[in-house]
């Protein structure tokens, strides 16, 4: 935490100053004022909606009731927002998705304003707040100093904390996978089961001597699912130091750490491989912050990436499977035309593909600006090869 910026603030007539922490990537806020249990939700939204943070002296269950009257606020002037818009011609769904970024990130921005102080060990100085000093220390590790972080990442970093500790239910596995803060969560299982049922590829046997590759491994789900179908050697790659260390726990914890070897890596390692699997980001967006990698691929640098070197890297035989939504198609933000000419441009053959219909509960929410691309969107594992 040596690093971090510092926010400064003036309490009781003197200056005051302590380290910023925002794990979302946010810059500290240049007004802050002091606020506590007296102050009312709407004087709180205006002064957050202005860019005014507010440092927080009261109790922190206030806090916690005041942030959700926040909430409502901003889902209502959101509302109102989207209402203008269904009144208006109708606009593309890339126009509509990026409206829709826009306006999360205005309401992330809004509802990151409201702060708490934080001791050198993660305790939070306030009364009747919770023991949040794990929770904290494996995000941000070993203390080094007080520090000042909004309640919402907070809130965000116990989520983490909980779904860490009780872990990912995975079918395909019958076992569960435990994800770590800022590692993308395997909790839409419909990808990982188009892994687990595709026919492993001939050039594999012998599996002793034959190895596969899991590129972006993130928790290690998919190379998990590799070795338990019975893929003796796997390399999963990761340039993320929280998803490394995720990978290595999961697949130590699963029992097949002898069959996974879990390196830092771009895209591939070396050498080459009977199987590529690799299931990168589907949206390609721009991230707004550091946890969003796992779901955007800026100009689709990931996809474009295995494709690319997918040919260099397997043995005669071999195959590679890329695991895609085709939402972003839906969106209006990629063309299955630009898909299928990146992989002939890559020097790839199809060798089939299977799709599934995924189910979660934003493709059934009617209110949800993306509702119809999340209703029609599927999931694909194309199979290629050399062509």
């Amino acid at each position: 935490m040596s690093t971090q910026p510092l926010i400064e603030w003036t309490e009781n007539g003197a200056a005051r100053s302590a380290r910023w922490c925002s794990e979302a990537g946010l810059p500290p806020p240049a007004r802050v004022m002091i606020a506590s249990d007296e102050i009312t939700a709407d004087a709180a939204y205006r002064l957050g909606c202005e860019g005014t943070a507010m440092l927080w002296r009261g109790d922190f269950q206030n806090a916690r009731q005041l942030l959700r009257a926040l909430a409502r606020r901003a889902h209502r002037s959101d509302a109102r927002q989207w209402s203008g818009i269904g009144e208006r011609a109708a606009a593309s769904p890339a126009e509509v998705f990026n409206l829709h970024r826009m306006t999360r990130a205005r309401r992330a921005r809004t509802l990151a304003m409201l702060l708490l102080p934080f001791a050198a060990d993660h305790r939070v100085e306030l009364p009747r707040a919770p023991d949040v000093r794990e929770a904290c220390a494996q995000v941000h590790g070993p203390g080094n100093g007080p520090y000042v972080a909004s309640l919402r990442e907070l809130l965000g970093l116990i989520s983490a904390y909980e779904w860490r500790r009780t872990g990912v239910e995975i079918p395909a596995l019958d076992a569960r996978i435990h994800p770590h803060y800022g590692v993308f969560s395997p909790v839409r299982n419909e990808y990982v089961d188009l892994v687990f049922h595709a026919p492993l590829p001939a050039a594999l046997a012998p599996r002793s001597t034959q190895r596969a590759f899991d590129i972006g491994t993130g928790t290690g789900v998919l190379a998990a699912v590799l070795a338990r179908r019975g893929v003796e050697r796997i390399v999963a790659t990761d340039n993320d130091r929280r998803a490394l260390a995720c990978a290595r726990e999961n697949v130590a914890r699963l029992g097949v750490a002898a069959r996974v070897d879990v390196v830092q890596s771009d895209l591939y390692p070396e050498g080459r491989a009977a199987l590529a699997v690799c299931n990168p980001p589907w949206v390609p967006a721009r991230p707004s912050s550091p946890l969003e990698r796992g779901i955007y691929d800026p100009d689709s640098r990931m996809l474009r990436g295995f494709l690319d070197g997918l040919a260099a890297h397997l043995i005669p035989g071999g195959e590679g499977w890329l695991i895609l939504s085709d939402l972003a198609e839906h969106l209006g933000l990629r063309t299955r035309a630009w898909l299928l000419a990146a992989m002939e441009a890559a020097q790839l053959k199809i060798l089939g593909r299977t799709e599934i219909t995924p189910w979660h509960p934003r493709s059934a929410d009617r209110t949800d600006p993306l509702h119809a691309a999340r209703r029609a969107e599927r999931t694909s594992l194309w199979r290629l090869a050399t062509a």
